[in-house]
């Protein structure tokens, strides 16, 4: 573990997150070029994202030179990469520290913020995951509205959830998303990082955890955090930008770097050769990369 954690403070590079679940797996699949009258049930969907996800990870642009960690969803870490489970496959093969999206979605709206559903297997979720040999987990609430009340409920759920995870053995990656189409953003921003610092400093100090943040509207908003004795690492969501966007916003946050979904696989495709594909990724991830270490 003492290996792992220094790869991922010091490390350089950024995360990769390639952990679409259920309820966005159609939309994945379809700006991969797939449309669902290409598949009739669930299982033959999830055959097919991990199928995109293998191709990703196995892709020679996909490797520990750019890349420090990935995030999986439950069902990919269950699956194999080449008769090995894939967190495996990530760290042996790539050298890649493998983590997993821990949450079950969303609830409904209230008082700005959308707060996490109930995790009633999360102790088991946690065995499991130490058993395939994840490093760290992920866990995403959304920020809608400047309410001290709501991002102080969604804030506390998430060390709360983040305590359990650590005494598991685990890093756990606390994701509070303030959505990027907010027009009080920045105030929404204000408040979070204050409530974030409250509870990080109360953290005793065998604990670790992580920060995935949206982009935020003041440059190096968030130094204050990278630089906290308890955070390993503060990254950042493309939260919807266009990858060139995305970029061009983290390049300007020293000590932040990237964990992007949609902007990673912009413009991939399952109709492209290997060659094109892997080209085209190759592109993204060296963007990516160059935007993170700045």
């Amino acid at each position: 573990m003492k290996e792992r954690l220094e790869r991922m403070r010091n490390g350089k590079g950024f995360i990769a997150a390639l952990d679409q679940s259920g309820g966005s797996t159609p939309k994945a699949l379809k700006l991969y070029g797939i449309n669902e009258s290409e598949y009739s049930n669930d299982t033959e969907m999830f055959d097919l994202i991990h199928k995109m996800r293998t191709r990703i990870i196995k892709s020679p642009a996909f490797s520990d030179k750019e890349i420090v960690g990935a995030i999986l969803f439950e069902q990919t870490m269950d699956r194999k990469i080449d008769d090995k489970y894939t967190a495996d496959f990530l760290w042996e093969e790539k050298g890649v520290l493998p983590f997993l999206k821990v949450d079950k979605g969303l609830e409904e709206l209230e008082d700005g913020v959308q707060i996490m559903k109930p995790m009633p297997g999360l102790d088991e979720l946690l065995k499991r995951a130490n058993e395939r040999h994840i490093f760290g987990t992920k866990m995403r609430s959304v920020i809608k509205k400047a309410s001290q009340t709501g991002i102080a409920k969604v804030v506390d759920q998430q060390f709360e959830v983040a305590d359990k995870i650590i005494a598991a053995g685990l890093v756990p990656i606390i994701e509070p998303e303030v959505d990027i189409h907010n027009v009080d953003k920045a105030e929404c921003e204000t408040i979070l990082k204050n409530e974030i610092k409250k509870h990080l400093d109360k953290l005793p100090e065998t604990s670790n955890v992580m920060l995935k943040v949206t982009l935020p509207t003041v440059e190096n908003f968030y130094k204050d955090l990278t630089e906290h004795p308890r955070v390993v690492r503060v990254v950042a969501l493309s939260g919807g930008y266009p990858r060139e966007k995305a970029n061009e916003i983290l390049a300007k946050n020293k000590g932040v770097i990237a964990s992007f979904s949609r902007a990673l696989t912009e413009g991939l495709s399952a109709q492209q050769s290997d060659d094109e594909f892997n080209k085209d990724l190759a592109k993204a991830i060296k963007e990516i990369y160059e935007a993170s270490v700045k």
